[in-house]
């Protein structure tokens, strides 16, 4: 029987240094990633380790997940396997014992997180749009000056590769594609 610990920040210049603080961990498993997609390869290498018997340690429900189905889907499949899973944040412990008090707890939480994130996300495309109409750029300024972008245009057009493109001037494919077809290359 293992103590597992999953820790997981939303970006590189985050750290995880608050997150299960003081709590004994045997194995530890962490992600620097958004927890929008459930594809984290340590929240993958965690489910495949924990075994029947451990306990999975985490900080809060929304460190392990963004909503409540990928939530409930993966709570049900550490039970079932018989992982305990203990939130520190909210105290609450889900086991392979049922209990319906908890499941309601932990939906009600799950379903404020997300409808949470929703509102977020509304205000900031309203800041956004009303940015926008104010004549305010929203967005990274462009990597290239248009005479970069236009020197670029001119050397596919005349049977340079893309590919080179991407690598001489340090942008991505997509950027690439998204100058040609301004400088209407295709």
């Amino acid at each position: 029987m293992s103590d597992v610990g999953y820790l997981r920040v939303s970006s590189f210049d985050q750290n995880t240094a608050r997150q299960l603080d003081g709590v004994h961990i045997d194995e530890r498993f962490e992600d620097k990633a958004s927890a929008a997609t459930a594809d984290r390869p340590g929240l993958k290498e965690c489910l495949r380790f924990v075994r029947k018997g451990d306990t999975l340690h985490v900080h809060s429900i929304d460190r392990l997940a963004r909503n409540l189905r990928d939530l409930m889907n993966i709570l049900k499949d550490l039970t079932a396997r018989e992982v305990t899973v203990r939130f520190h944040k909210e105290n609450l412990t889900f086991s392979n014992a049922d209990n319906p008090f908890l499941t309601l707890q932990l939906q009600i939480i799950g379903a404020t997180a997300e409808f949470e994130r929703a509102m977020i996300r509304e205000r900031q495309r309203e800041g956004i749009a009303k940015a926008q109409k104010m004549g305010v750029k929203c967005g990274r300024a462009p990597k290239l000056t248009p005479e970069q972008e236009a020197e670029l245009a001119a050397k596919v057009r005349n049977g340079a590769e893309r590919k080179d493109m991407v690598k001489e001037y340090g942008v991505s494919k997509s950027s690439v594609f998204n100058i040609l077809k301004r400088h209407g290359v295709i």
